[in-house]
This record gives structure tokens, C-alpha cells and sequence, in this order.
């Protein structure tokens, strides 16, 4: 019998929901998992008041566009209106709007209120959604935004900047784990590079954590690690993208599936911990935890250029945008697409030249032969 995938490998798992099938599929797989929820998400913590004041004010005008986020806002919605008895004007009211939904999740939970979605981005981010109000003429028009556990102010006064009416729906908060302790103890072994990598399947887990780290004295650490030990796991890419503003590359699977992430990990630990060998540019480099070594000798990379050599490692010899690149650096070196052409400067000053070949209009790759 062969080996199990993971064994040998320390993750943790930063999920509150759904925390105990994805334990499961880690310890089936060989893994040792630490568990440390980073957030409560309890959708029976609603403010009804609130909640029912906003459901009456969407209630009281005509909706243009209805725009839903999370199927878990959407059912926790329709759960509360059905104790008040008014599920039925609000999906009535509802369906009369034109109908925009994040991801499948969202799309899923309308169908079963019989609610139809007109259009949903592939990318399953809510970034894509507001690119597709924004070209459009949104004057005089209704929008009602069902929020997903955090505040989307900054996304309603933009549309509001544009004429439309905007009402936000906080169904649920997203709220800090009861015990925090477990979080702590996860962020302690993350700074000592004690766990191979870290899962997470939802963006205010990681702004979550981060705060945590911070108030610790360990975030620099933990950033550190993340960018070159451990790996940050993503359910997908609207939680990849928390990630950006730290400089922290993480993957995220094809499809936003708990079972893709477990299987991309089962792929990525192994090929890590044996280390990158490629040919680039006629030498030989690799890359083993932190190490950079060129034809057998250590070069050594501030943060900038590694984080570029990272960007440009996840498929070797495919082209990164600068606007990728960018956001793979440190927070404290992004800012303008000249920070990405710095560290590809002195990645390759330290490389050498040929090592990554700009691709014009499109971005930069590593020169190796795929």
C-alpha cells in the first residue's frame, strides 16, 4: 500500500464552518492537522431588528437591480423574513429586479427560493460585479446589496458616485472566534515555520489572522513565512485576494471546492518539500523552503525580487502581468507598476539578465523551455 499524500505534513486550518469535512479530508490523506478557527460565523447571530428595518425599507420601493453575495446571506435572509411572514413579498419583490449573483453558492440558494439570477461572474468575485455595474447607465436606479459578513460601504457610495440609489443588507457579521487562543498558538508555529501550510476559505479569516499576528509582535514573521515556507491555501480567489495587500503569494484550486483545495495540496506539499530544480536560462536553479541556489550557489534575494521569483515559480515559463506581480510584493515596496520593474531589475542583476524575459504588453515569465 502506498504511501498517503500528506503524511508527514503539519497544516492548519483556519475554517469555523464546515471546519470538522475539512479536518476529515487532511487526517484521511495522511496529514496532521492543527485546527484553529480564526472566525465565529453563526448565522443565527443576526440583528433581527436591524435586519427587519432593512427588509421593510427594501420592501417599501420598487428594485431594479438585486445583487446577492453569499448563499448563506440569502438563506439566513429568507429564514429571518419567513419568522416575520414575509418571505413571500420578498421574494416576490425581489423577482421582479434584475438579478446579479457572486458565485455558484449565491445562484444555488436563489433557485431554491425560485428566484432567477440574469448574470454571474466565472471569476465568483464580487470585484467583477461591480466592473459590470459600472458600465453601465446606473442613474435613478434601485440597487439593494446583500452583504457578505463584512461592510461593502466603499462599494455603495462608489455606485452611489455613479446616481444609484443604493441599500446595503447586513444579514450576518462576520465575528472574531470565541476563543481566540487556538488562533494564537496557530500564528506562533506559522512564525517558526512549524506547519507546512495554512488553509483558508474566507478573506476576513485572513485580515482576521493578520490583526491577530500584529497585536503579537509576530505579523513581519508571519508575512516572512508565508512567503517562503509555508503555504497559504485558498478555498479561491476572492479569499486568495486578502492575500495581495501583504505581499503573500498563495494558490487556490480550479473550482472553489473544499475537495479541489485538499487535492491541489496533495499535489503542491510534496513537490515543495523535494524542492524546485529548473534550467533557466542555461543554469540551474532551485529553490528549496527559502533557499535560492544558482548552478549550486546561494543567492541571496531581499523581499521584493523574491516575491517576483515566487509570482513567476507557480507555472514556470507562463506569463505573469505586472499587475500580478504587483500585487505578489510587499506592502511596503507595491505601489506602481516601476516597484515591479525594480525587483524584475534586481531579480535579474542577481539571476542574471537572460534568467526572466519580458513579454511586451503582456508581462514577464522565468526563461525556461515548457
Amino acid at each position: 500500500m502506498s504511501e498517503l499524500p500528506l503524511a508527514g505534513f503539519r497544516i492548519g486550518v483556519t475554517a469555523a464552518r464546515r471546519a470538522e469535512e475539512q479536518v476529515a479530508l487532511l487526517e484521511r490523506r495522511g496529514a496532521e492537522v492543527l485546527h484553529a478557527p480564526v472566525l465565529s460565523v453563526d448565522p443565527n447571530r443576526i440583528d433581527e431588528t436591524a435586519l427587519l428595518a432593512a427588509t421593510k425599507d427594501v420592501l417599501a420601493q420598487p428594485v431594479d437591480i438585486f445583487v446577492a453575495t453569499t448563499g448563506i446571506g440569502v438563506r439566513s435572509w429568507f429564514a429571518a423574513a419567513e419568522r416575520w411572514g414575509l418571505a413571500g413579498d420578498l421574494a416576490a419583490h425581489l423577482g421582479g429586479a434584475e438579478i446579479l449573483a457572486r458565485g455558484p453558492k449565491s445562484v444555488g440558494a436563489l433557485r431554491r427560493l425560485g428566484l432567477r439570477e440574469l448574470w454571474s461572474p466565472e471569476s465568483e468575485e464580487f470585484d467583477d460585479v461591480l466592473r459590470h455595474l459600472r458600465g453601465r447607465d446606473l442613474a435613478g436606479r434601485r440597487i439593494v446589496v446583500q452583504e457578505h459578513g463584512q461592510s461593502l460601504s466603499m462599494a455603495a457610495h462608489a455606485l452611489r458616485r455613479l446616481g444609484a440609489e443604493v441599500t446595503t443588507v447586513a444579514v450576518y457579521r462576520v465575528e472574531s472566534a470565541t476563543d481566540p487562543e487556538p488562533m494564537f498558538g496557530l500564528i506562533e508555529q506559522i512564525a517558526a515555520r512549524e506547519v507546512h501550510a495554512v488553509t483558508f476559505t474566507a478573506a476576513p479569516a485572513i485580515a482576521a489572522m493578520m490583526q491577530a499576528a500584529a497585536s503579537t509582535g509576530h505579523r513581519d514573521e508571519v508575512v516572512t513565512a508565508f512567503q517562503a515556507d509555508v503555504i497559504a491555501s485558498c478555498v479561491g480567489p476572492v479569499t486568495a485576494a486578502a492575500f495581495e495587500m501583504w505581499g503573500v503569494p498563495s494558490i487556490y484550486p480550479d473550482r472553489s471546492r473544499l475537495a479541489a483545495m485538499v487535492k491541489q495540496l496533495e499535489a503542491e506539499l510534496p513537490s515543495r518539500a523535494s524542492g524546485t530544480s529548473l534550467e533557466v536560462a542555461g543554469h540551474t536553479l532551485l529553490l528549496h523552503g527559502g533557499d535560492v541556489l544558482l548552478d549550486g550557489v546561494e543567492v541571496k534575494l531581499s523581499p521584493a525580487p523574491y516575491a517576483v521569483l515566487q509570482a513567476l515559480l507557480v507555472n514556470p515559463g507562463t506569463v505573469v502581468s505586472r499587475r500580478d506581480l504587483l500585487a505578489a510584493l510587499p506592502s511596503r515596496t507595491a505601489g506602481s507598476e516601476h516597484a515591479v520593474e525594480m525587483a524584475v531589475a534586481r531579480l535579474r542583476a542577481a539571476l542574471g539578465t537572460r534568467c526572466v524575459e519580458t513579454v511586451v504588453k503582456r508581462g514577464y515569465r522565468l526563461a525556461v523551455r515548457v
